[in-house]
């Protein structure tokens, strides 16, 4: 597994080039069960990174995570240190002191003693400073290792550039029927040595069914899901967290990380999503 190093902090931290998300995990008691062995399964391939966030599930999905995780520490799959976890604050709490109150609520649900990287998941009514000194202040105290931000765009990220260096990462929706950051936001990140971590990277599941990633995967004897990862996954500086069910669709995903596409491959996708030619405002689901 290819990691990328993320910038600063006291003590070095590197992310695995593709982790797993858990949106709508968490919200449905009666799914609660198979999604922890979705995260134990998971865990057990080789993932070593998790993101989820207090908003999925109403912290539903916080507590999948960290049932799933604490599972397998304690059956010695893997140790606390091998597996980064990365968690976000809701915008309408992300105050000075309700950022700090969400974390001890975050790492409660996970039960960690610290989260690998939190995010403020979108901006909200709370000036940005308030929300830094928050987050500098976890760090502070050992509660998070790193912290960084979600949905923010070129114009946000030089804002909060202007108040501190000290940002992590920028967690957007970046997939190859979403490729508007890579005009200008992904860039501006490489430039200031700050991974883009993509979410949504198959476009909610609608990458499976595209005909031209379809034929390139028949040709290659892989799938369209995997084609798609590898054509983002591409692209320096770029961290991938999708959604993933059941151990074929963990062990596809996880393999897409060593596959390499040609010139022509990379050309005929080009062709079926062209590159953006102007900024456009980034998506958001």
């Amino acid at each position: 597994m290819r990691h990328l190093p993320l910038p600063r902090g006291a003590t070095p931290l590197s992310l695995p080039v593709l982790g797993l998300g858990t949106w709508r995990f968490g919200e449905s008691r009666a799914a609660r069960r198979a999604e922890i062995a979705s995260v134990r399964t998971a865990l057990e391939l080789g993932y070593r990174l998790i993101d989820t966030a207090e908003m999925y599930g109403e912290g539903g999905a916080e507590e999948v995570v960290g049932t799933a995780l604490n599972d397998a520490i304690r059956a010695g799959d893997v140790r606390r240190d091998e597996v980064v976890v990365v968690s976000k604050v809701y915008p309408h709490n992300a105050s000075r002191a309700g950022t700090r109150a969400a974390c001890d609520r975050s790492r409660q649900r996970l039960d960690l003693d610290h989260i690998d990287v939190y995010l403020l998941h979108w901006r909200g009514q709370y000036p940005l400073a308030e929300t830094v000194d928050a987050m500098q202040a976890l760090a502070a105290a050992g509660h998070v290792r790193r912290w960084g931000v979600s949905n923010f765009d070129v114009d946000d990220m030089e804002e909060l550039a202007a108040i501190s260096k000290d940002c992590a990462l920028n967690q957007v929706w970046y997939s190859l029927g979403e490729r508007d950051p890579e005009f200008a936001l992904l860039p501006w990140l490489r430039a200031c040595g700050m991974p883009l971590m993509a979410y949504s990277p198959i476009d909610q599941g609608r990458a499976a069914e595209d005909p031209v990633l379809g034929d390139i995967a028949a040709s290659r004897g892989l799938t369209a899901v995997q084609v798609a990862l590898a054509a983002i996954l591409a692209h320096p500086g770029v961290i991938a967290i999708p959604k993933a069910t059941g151990a074929a669709h963990l062990r596809e995903n996880l393999a897409a990380v060593d596959i390499v596409l040609s010139d022509a491959e990379l050309q005929a996708i080009d062709r079926r999503f062209p590159r953006p030619l102007r900024k456009a405002p980034l998506a958001m689901n």
